[in-house]
């Protein structure tokens, strides 16, 4: 049985993730266990140095990552999840995009990364998540 939905039923879905849409992510595409998303930048996203603060990054990776492994069909959620900041962000948009490495019944393991407008990776996120059993509903 094919578990796969389309993208446009995932980005319905995620529309209800309010804080990814309080933080300003836009889903761009999801499926077959890839997802890409991005965010525009703007004050609100700088901590105290004036830098983009990690947390923002953060969630952009994350809404990536669920988005890729929850494009299979069925309810996921992370189990373990790690970032690396590479370098300082240059300009304002961050595209993040998710790679699946391994979709084991249960056990699920992503690889996102994110890059800034130069093209270049700012940081490297590792997901894991736990794949229920039931599917989820858009």
């Amino acid at each position: 049985m094919n578990e796969e939905i389309t993208s446009d039923a995932l980005k319905s879905f995620f529309r209800k993730d309010l804080f990814a849409e309080f933080v300003g992510i836009e889903l761009l595409e999801a499926g077959d266990g890839r997802a890409t998303a991005r965010l525009k930048l703007r004050d609100h996203h700088r901590n105290g140095l004036g830098l983009v603060h990690g947390g923002a990054i953060f969630t952009l990776a994350d809404l990536a990552f669920a988005a890729a492994v929850n494009s299979r069909g069925r309810a996921a959620v992370a189990i373990h999840c790690s970032i690396s900041y590479l370098k300082a962000v240059q300009g304002d948009l961050l595209l993040a995009e998710a790679e699946e490495v391994s979709c084991g019944p249960k056990i699920a393991a992503y690889t996102i990364r994110i890059t800034d407008d130069s093209g270049e990776m700012i940081s490297l996120f590792e997901g894991m998540a736990y794949r229920k059993g039931e599917r989820w509903v858009a």
